[in-house]
């Protein structure tokens, strides 16, 4: 089941893709794709596509996923993408904040913050969580995830690692965190560990990799995460990032206004954003 949020942002409706690839309103059955709804799906599975209206024309896809909790990133995730860094693989994961203010949907556009001369691109796979838990084994850890979708963790990479402090402040300007365009429940996803996934600038690949070269798998993750903290229903968790991305490039690129990103993952869609500068 592939799972919806559209409409102009601030008032999403929640919907799902029928077999034809048409968006179907659920609003008579839930009023958003967040919090209880996402611990059971199962009540949304039950249900004839068919049955529901049909939305016509083009309306904007919001982020897949609302009510958002925690907005947590793996760094470094991918071998080869922290070569391209200049940084070793960590001994443990990763953790750094996007905050929810940067979550927008999956076609809205990257807002180059002022004074920003670094803004990067990163596609990531992400996985939101369903049943709540907390000090979860590795072995049951899959039980806890609702669906998976495609994330492009927008970065700034001066404001990240050029100026003190933590990474967030590089990590979460506004519109940094699209996500969707459906969030792709648990069944419909064979194995997460063996997907493809892209990003073009311009038309011009810049990332194509595998979800294969993560160092840290997403049952790995959710157990570590869990021992720090419970994981609640809605939670986003963003699993890194494969190399080409503008700060590894020799010279490093960055995007400007003007550009067009395109990046998707196997089986969970696409996003297209257009950069535009900050008013």
């Amino acid at each position: 089941m592939k799972l919806v949020r559209y409409g102009e942002r601030g008032a999403e409706k929640p919907g799902l893709i029928d077999a034809e690839g048409r968006i179907r309103d659920l609003s008579a059955h839930v009023q958003d794709i967040a919090g209880e709804v996402l611990v059971n799906l199962d009540a949304l599975k039950r249900i004839d596509p068919a049955s529901l209206p049909l939305v016509e024309g083009n309306p904007r896809f919001g982020a897949c996923v609302g009510g958002v909790g925690k907005f947590i990133c793996i760094g470094l995730n991918y071998s080869d993408h922290a070569a391209e860094s200049g940084m070793a693989v960590p001994p443990e994961p990763v953790i750094f904040a996007k905050y929810t203010s940067a979550i927008c949907g999956p076609n809205d556009d990257i807002i180059i913050p002022r004074g920003s001369e670094k803004t990067d691109w990163e596609v990531e796979l992400a996985f939101v969580i369903g049943k709540p838990g907390k000090y979860i084994a590795e072995a049951d850890a899959m039980d806890h995830v609702a669906g998976f979708c495609v994330c492009n963790d927008v970065s700034e990479r001066a404001f990240q690692t050029e100026r003190s402090g933590q990474w967030s402040k590089g990590k979460s300007s506004d519109n940094f965190g699209p996500i969707g365009p459906w969030l792709v429940t648990r069944d419909e996803v064979a194995d997460p560990n063996e997907l493809h996934m892209w990003l073009k600038v311009n038309g011009k690949t810049m990332q194509d990799g595998s979800t294969n070269t993560m160092v840290y798998q997403v049952p790995f993750l959710i157990s570590y995460l869990s021992q720090f903290f419970t994981l609640h229903p809605g939670d986003v968790i963003s699993t890194g990032t494969p190399p080409g991305v503008g700060l590894g490039m020799k010279p490093p690129q960055y995007l400007k206004a003007g550009d067009v990103v395109t990046l998707g993952i196997e089986g969970l869609g696409e996003q297209r954003q257009t950069c535009v500068n900050d008013a």
